[in-house]
């Protein structure tokens, strides 16, 4: 019998078949197509989230005041180091990362001179300075007539000195951290020893040498030296130093050193002691209270 179709017309099983292939067909690629759009969708969120946390990290680490990105070292709260006398040093606790110096308080500049340097152990007018006056401010500071505050800076740190700069403030920096009491002998030995501005410097075992020549020595101070743990935060504390004004006055960092007794800025003969003595007997005289006029009685009738 005639069926109407030609020997190569597909059976009407044949059309099911293909139908349900070509919709199993369709619903394969309809899946790799939401599988596709997943992937994108949570790639597109995982770009996000790694922008949004490099956004995150990057508030924080500018968060941290002038860049530093490590702790301090103890007993320089203010980023100097506190002298009550030649062999004293005020304890205080280390910064930690991100945590602002908290300035020293001077509690009484009408009887008392709080004289406070900051200084770069490469620097030849530092050297002048220390060593024409410092025998005069020991005097001052064992007899209770002076506070000092050291604040060391890498100032003129280029590869042009080896680094010096960095690496001797950093000395001072660890004998701060673990020996205070000799950070004044240790300040001088390294001014008796400086290298020239400008040349590479002293090596670091050399720099350990002298420490221990002024009584600090230990192998926390070695390693700390040797590995220039402090670097971070001096970087820190020399950008602070040299923007705005200086803690505790109206002067601002205008090269090193500068000098600051009861908030009043020195700028005379950094080679005359008796010119820098005058100005501190000054500078502590003008920060007495003016005296009070005494009330006359008005006369009765």
């Amino acid at each position: 019998m005639a069926t109407g179709r030609g020997p190569n017309v597909p059976s009407k099983k044949d059309r099911r078949e293909a139908a349900r292939e070509h919709a199993r067909l369709m619903r394969e690629e309809a899946a790799r197509k939401a599988r596709r759009r997943r992937w994108w969708i949570q790639g597109s969120v995982a770009v996000v989230v790694v922008a949004v946390l490099a956004v995150v990290a990057l508030v924080i680490v500018n968060s941290i005041p002038q860049g530093q990105t490590s702790a301090g070292p103890r007993n320089m709260v203010s980023d100097g180091v506190v002298l009550t006398s030649s062999t004293k040093a005020v304890r205080t606790p280390a910064l930690t990362a991100g945590e602002k110096p908290t300035p020293t308080a001077q509690p009484d500049t009408s009887t008392k001179a709080y004289i406070t340097i900051y200084e770069d152990l490469q620097c030849p007018y530092c050297q002048q300075f220390e060593q024409t006056n410092m025998p005069q401010i020991t005097q001052w500071l064992d007899a209770g007539l002076a506070q000092l505050e050291i604040h060391p800076l890498n100032y003129l740190t280029s590869p042009a000195n080896g680094g010096y700069s960095l690496r001797a403030g950093n000395a001072v920096a660890c004998v701060a951290d673990h020996a205070p009491d000799k950070v004044l002998a240790v300040n001088s030995a390294l001014y008796a020893k400086q290298p020239k501005e400008g040349t590479g410097g002293l090596k670091d075992s050399e720099i350990l040498s002298i420490l221990k020549s002024a009584g600090a020595s230990s192998s926390a101070i070695t390693t700390c030296v040797n590995d220039t743990r402090f670097a971070n935060w001096l970087d820190a504390a020399t950008k602070r130093a040299t923007t705005g004004k200086l803690p505790n006055s109206d002067a601002t960092l205008d090269g090193t050193p500068t000098v600051i007794v009861n908030r009043q800025q020195y700028k005379g003969s950094l080679t005359d002691a008796s010119a820098f003595a005058s100005f501190v007997q000054s500078a502590v005289e003008s920060s007495a209270p003016a005296s009070t006029p005494t009330p006359t009685p008005t006369p009765t009738r």
